[in-house]
């Protein structure tokens, strides 16, 4: 199986002692974020595992253990935006931290573990379009040499959201808006050796050379891993994802970012609260077992076909 670690919180900055304690322990225990009394146990045997896909803003925790990731095909989604902290109140520095966290994790990884994400994009009084394309050329230009492709997506809003963002006056973007961001996007894009895709998102845009985007991507985890996989699409995704399907091993409301716009955070200061109560020797990421909790194992199944032969490897 693939593992997602993690669409839901930021498992890289807030909980990288945890991790590689349930690496080293061979399983994590998962509770069900629609139903609370069911918990899966999960291996993480490398038998077991056929890929990581690690979704963070700030790797910097992880960068002196990345040697204990080596027995699994592994890469980041990195999200780095030009937001400033009315948006990402709680990240360090871009300049000063996380380009050049962005940069050393690519040296020591390689440029085909990190994927550059810059999402999601919205507009304001403050964050026009002429601004996202004028700090897109400035990120743009200190990552290109340390990734192969950025990946993109607008503004989704959910209840959760649109009360967070209230005091940004954020202001609907047309098709007509996303279309020439895009334009001006990629032609950046590509003086610098990237490529762009986009992240669920309806819009047609191959007309740009904008593809559609599989963020967990069962391609780069066999180029990484030199074996094939047989993995479907994940049904647990909007339609417009394509996204090979995994497991996620974190849990919502767990994330100490901060990020107005985070789909998986309702309430920062519960947030903060479950990452100030948190123990990193505990097989689950926040809170405890219970007696009216239900175990359950979950099936892990090896999705690897056979080692690719010499003509497979691009």
């Amino acid at each position: 199986m693939i593992i997602s670690a993690s669409r839901r919180t930021d498992i890289s900055t807030y909980y990288s002692e945890w991790f590689f304690n349930r690496l080293r322990e061979g399983y994590v225990l998962v509770r069900n974020p629609m139903n609370a009394r069911q918990i899966s146990r999960i291996s993480l045997s490398p038998e077991a595992v056929d890929g990581i896909v690690f979704w963070t803003k700030n790797p910097v925790p992880m960068l002196s253990r990345l040697g204990e990731l080596e027995p699994y095909p592994y890469y980041f989604q990195f999200t780095l935006t030009a937001y400033g902290r009315d948006v990402e109140p709680n990240l360090p520095g871009k300049n000063g931290v996380l380009i050049p966290a962005f940069q050393e994790l690519s040296r020591m990884a390689g440029r085909e573990r990190v994927v550059w994400r810059y999402a999601p994009i919205f507009l304001s009084d403050r964050y026009t379009v002429d601004y996202h394309c004028r700090y897109f050329r400035v990120l743009a230009a200190k990552l290109g040499e340390y990734t192969e492709k950025c990946t993109v997506s607008f503004l989704d809003f959910y209840r959760s959201t649109a009360r967070n963002m209230r005091s940004l006056h954020i202001r609907e973007m047309t098709a007509a808006q996303q279309r020439e961001m895009m334009e001006r996007f990629s032609e950046i894009a590509g003086e610098y050796g990237l490529y762009i895709d986009t992240c669920s998102e309806a819009i047609s845009l191959e007309d740009l050379g904008v593809s559609h985007a599989s963020c967990v991507d069962r391609e780069r985890l066999e180029r990484i891993g030199g074996y094939r996989l047989n993995v479907g699409r994940d049904r647990n995704q909007r339609k417009e994802c394509g996204c090979a399907a995994s497991v996620d091993i974190g849990a919502y409301d767990t994330c100490g970012n901060g990020c107005l716009y985070c789909y998986a955070t309702d309430s920062p200061p519960r947030a903060a609260e479950r990452v100030r109560a948190h123990r990193p020797d505990s097989p689950i990421l926040f809170g405890t077992v219970g007696p009216e909790d239900v175990i359950r194992e979950r099936e892990a199944v090896s999705l690897r076909e056979q080692q690719l032969s010499l003509f497979d490897l691009p």
